[in-house]
């Protein structure tokens, strides 16, 4: 039996490949896009591919975590439904979801991860979701070091998720609405237009042009892979 690590190392994987791949260079978990519902509408995977994956992990204790993380409409919640239940018969570890309807659903025993789509930033929020049922909270990826101590002291119990490598959003997670105000595409339910990272102009208020076809919204990716001692 390999021995768990006191810190987890999750990786995310967009299919299959990419989530052996992952296992084989020492992620102790990986987390995948749902046949639908999830917050990346291009990364869907199937359940034969899912269940695959699962078959593999667990032969190295590694966990799969999926992703259905979207906000959901009334006429998706049973289809929804039927997929979380073939999800936990594949062997699914736990679901990283994002729309608070779901734990209205009648679910199977699997845990529930708080997606940072559900904007997780307060000590508060995450209090209220352990005590409501979830069994670890994803924070927002724009957090500090200290505001993520400060979570945890207040919270000693809930394990925390955090991002140290990726895209960071100008906006904090799960908070923005430029996409679907601009695009009819919201970023809720996946369809991300990326918006922010478009070039801008920024004139003031005479109309003279300070800046010309410059990338102001878009903030730099995150990489803390030299910082994670």
């Amino acid at each position: 039996m390999i021995k768990q690590r006191k810190i987890e190392l999750l990786a995310p994987a967009k299919n299959l490949e990419c989530g052996i791949e992952a296992i084989n260079h020492g992620a102790d978990a990986v987390y995948i896009g749902a046949p639908k519902f999830g917050a990346r509408v291009a990364a869907v995977n199937s359940l034969e591919d899912i269940e695959s994956l699962v078959r593999y992990a667990h032969l190295y204790n590694v966990r799969i975590y999926v992703t259905v993380n979207t906000i959901l409409k009334e006429e998706e919640l049973q289809e929804t439904e039927e997929m979380i239940h073939a999800l936990y018969r594949i062997g699914v570890d736990a679901l990283i979801v994002q729309d608070m309807g779901i734990t209205k659903l009648n679910l199977p025993p699997i845990p529930l991860h708080a997606s940072t789509q559900m904007d997780n930033r307060t000590p508060e929020k995450v209090k209220f979701l352990w005590e409501t049922g979830f069994r670890q909270v994803v924070l927002a990826r724009e957090l500090s070091l200290r505001e993520i101590k400060k979570i945890h002291d207040t919270c000693p119990n809930v394990p925390l998720e955090v991002f140290v490598h990726g895209a960071l959003c100008v906006s904090y997670s799960g908070q923005c609405y430029v996409s679907q105000a601009c695009f009819g595409r919201s970023a809720n339910r996946g369809e991300c237009a990326q918006f922010c990272r478009l070039p801008f102009s920024l004139v003031d208020s005479d109309g003279k042009v300070i800046v010309k076809d410059k990338h102001l919204l878009s903030l730099k990716d995150m990489n803390q892979s030299d910082e994670l001692e």
